[in-house]
């Protein structure tokens, strides 16, 4: 049940006024509230020792023993066999792309659903995208479309290089319906699970079925460091490979030896520090967001024109963000007012990705679909979700929506 309809309703005039929508009221008390944040980092309380630690032992750069334990670590809570921990998840997608010797005339595919971190690494590296529309069971890609799509392409003699499956806001792409069929047309499979830590699918943790998959630890992630991320492969070859790349690319010798150019990707040891200390807790973390989102659902599911981002058949996913669909017409307003609603009485929210055929800077580029993305993108909402959200807070964005309904 939910309490929070018991309470006294918020009114949101000011608000709405700002915004340029139909006229609330809302009193002081509520104005005066600090700020909900989307998803801010949620410390345990550990970070402080794990960081003075790191610094007693004398390591700061990407070296020493702390990165190599949250690799370990990591290692165990992904199930891969072999980790890499790097600065970001984007660093981790562009050492993917590199050691799968993407370059100049390959095509890469990806679900248009996505930030642009999935596939702009790819298109540095010369290769040109394609975007791929989503399964509306659970936003991820269509493994159905990307069947037919490869076959067509096998018989034109123009399969990708790669082929990049995405978790999206906590929901993992089905790789155990996406990887046979990758293999099946030797087409390289790279999971981008910077939303996915934590979420299974098939029983599998996120990531699990790819050749390689890509993790990221910034600010707003369930485990963050403040920064990094990591690529993981059951191949030791391949992350082997990866690491010389991620540290300027040198080889061994007495001075610096080059073969070919890398980056200075490398994951600071304060920041492995921070990771570390935050890691065990990521069951107890994905656990919170799912209560999180089960109440956005209890709590506002009876108003019209609102529905929430469906939970894929074939997992469990760890509601990274909480999602909302809205119907214009029958709630009153659409995504783009109710954010501003949202953003005059201090809430955070966030529309859904703008699918990547839309953005400008892809607008030539060839896609198969796109009409899934487009509707979500139209109606889609992120609400406040971080695993330290207090129910307090919590009641009041659902104040605050249940008021701007009633406009």
């Amino acid at each position: 049940m939910c309490n929070v309809l018991a309470r006294p309703m918020l009114n949101l005039a000011p608000y709405a006024r700002h915004a340029g929508l139909s006229s609330f009221s809302a009193p002081a008390t509520e104005m005066a509230a600090p700020p909900i944040l989307l998803s801010p980092p949620h410390l345990t309380g550990q970070e402080r020792a794990a960081i003075e630690a790191s610094l007693a032992s004398g390591w700061l750069a990407p070296a020493g023993p702390t990165p190599r334990a949250f690799e370990q670590a990591l290692a165990e809570a992904t199930g891969f066999a072999h980790v890499l921990g790097v600065a970001s998840g984007t660093a981790a997608l562009t050492l993917a792309f590199r050691v799968l010797e993407i370059g100049p005339g390959d095509e890469v595919w990806v679900p248009g659903f996505t930030f642009i971190a999935s596939i702009a690494p790819a298109v540095q590296l010369g290769a040109r995208p394609r975007f791929l529309d989503i399964c509306p069971a659970s936003w991820t890609l269509d493994p159905a479309l990307l069947r037919a799509e490869l076959a067509k392409a096998a018989r034109e003699a123009r399969l990708p290089k790669a082929v990049v499956a995405v978790d999206i806001y906590g929901q993992c792409a089905a790789l155990h319906q996406i990887a046979p069929v990758c293999a099946e047309y030797g087409v390289a499979l790279v999971s981008d699970s910077a939303e996915g830590l934590g979420a299974t699918q098939a029983g599998l943790p996120a990531g699990r079925g790819a050749l390689l998959a890509a993790f990221s630890f910034n600010g707003n992630k369930i485990i963050t460091a403040g920064g990094g991320g990591a690529l993981a492969s059951d191949d030791p070859g391949l992350i082997a490979r990866a690491r010389v790349l991620a540290h300027q690319a040198k080889t061994p010798a007495p001075h610096y030896e080059h073969e070919t150019t890398g980056y200075s990707f490398g994951l600071p040891s304060v920041l492995a520090a921070v990771g570390l200390a935050q890691l065990p807790g990521l069951v107890a973390r994905v656990a919170r967001r799912r209560a999180i989102f089960q109440r956005y659902g209890e709590c506002l599911g009876d108003l019209p024109g609102i529905s929430f981002m469906p939970e894929a058949p074939w997992g469990r996913a760890s509601r990274w963000l909480t999602v909302m669909l809205l119907d214009a017409e029958a709630f009153g307003m659409g995504p783009e007012g109710l954010s501003r609603v949202l953003a005059m009485a201090e809430i955070e929210s966030r529309p859904v990705w703008k699918p990547l055929h839309m953005q400008p800077v892809f607008r030539d580029a060839p896609r198969a679909g796109g009409v899934v993305a487009e509707a979500l993108f139209g109606r889609g909402l992120c609400l406040p979700s971080g695993s330290g959200l207090a129910p307090d807070g919590q009641d009041r964005v659902i104040r605050a929506i249940r008021a701007a309904a009633r406009g």
